[in-house]
């Protein structure tokens, strides 16, 4: 089983990573994937390609195909762009799973997907956030989740860490440091987040404390419900359209694939929903048998 990252040559926030990873000592070149060069170093495949960091779909198989060797995770490494401007460094699961079959991906993906999160976004953030204390990255760096978007497509429990949001703080090497240097641990809460903005602040605020794994982040945007009218107080959720049990259900399903012995509780941000939202979506997890956690249940 070995772990894969996947930088690009296009983006100065996944070079600058890439080129401290491949710093730290023990690296070597591994095998090229078509035209793809790799290195190696113990369990852990680095890979370098020059195309967009969501073009690139399947890269696990593809590797596994090519080597024999099983991908049991992958980490992407990447830019993050924000209307603020603000120095940010980022950390989220991917996928577009309210988005329907006849739409478009913007950024890679496929509708109706969502890849496995990767068990490491809960301590990732929370070290990354001490590792950028100690390097006085703070408070000029924002450290946050970002919810559930973008492809590209894989099987595998996956995460992107970004470093945002212009290109002056993408060239910075003390954010592409703090990115190398973040380290793994292992917890067994998983948290499935629904609701919120797009930074999902009522999630930041649970795995924020030891002790919590990330699952899939919905934010509100990505849980579309049609407003029923005067029938939502009386057919329960089945007249409520959109895409918004899709998502949920998909998110779900994903998540559990990556967490094999974790307890996966939903954490819903009941404050960003309407009162007919809050029910429904309340209601849909209880018939899925998707338990509801508050934030004391995550510790």
């Amino acid at each position: 089983m070995v772990k894969l990252v996947v930088a690009t040559t296009v983006d100065p926030a996944s070079v600058g990573p890439a080129s401290a990873f491949l710093a730290m000592p023990g690296w070597h070149p591994g095998p090229p994937l078509q035209d793809i060069p790799s290195f190696v170093n113990g369990d852990v495949r680095l890979l370098k390609h020059d195309n967009s960091i969501v073009a690139e779909d399947y890269l696990d198989k593809r590797w596994e195909e090519a080597t024999g060797e099983v991908v049991d995770e992958v980490i992407f490494l990447s830019r993050h762009t924000a209307v603020s401007n603000r120095p940010a460094l980022t950390v989220h699961p991917i996928g577009i799973p309210h988005l329907r079959e006849d739409e478009t991906p913007l950024q890679g993906g496929k509708p109706g997907w969502a890849g496995p999160p990767n068990p490491r976004i809960g301590p990732w953030l929370r070290h990354l956030k001490k590792i950028a204390e100690n390097n006085g990255l703070i408070p000029e760096f924002e450290v946050t989740l970002e919810g559930t978007h973008h492809g590209p497509t894989v099987d595998t429990p996956t995460l992107f860490v970004e470093i945002g949001s212009t290109e002056e703080y993408w060239k910075r090497q003390d954010a592409a440091q703090a990115v190398a240097l973040v380290q793994n641990s292992e917890k067994n809460k998983v948290l499935l987040g629904l609701g919120g903005g797009h930074y999902v602040p009522r999630q930041m605020d649970v795995v924020r404390k030891d002790g919590v794994w990330v699952g899939h982040l919905l934010s509100g945007y990505s849980i579309p419900m049609e407003d029923p009218g005067k029938s939502k107080s009386q057919n329960g959720t089945t007249s409520i359209g959109g895409t918004w049990k899709q998502a949920i259900k998909v998110a779900y399903e994903a998540t559990k694939l990556a967490f094999p012995g974790g307890e996966i509780l939903a954490f819903v941000d009941q404050k960003n929903f309407k009162s007919w939202q809050k029910i429904a979506i309340l209601g849909f997890l209880a018939a899925q048998n998707i338990r509801v956690g508050k934030p004391e249940d995550f510790y």
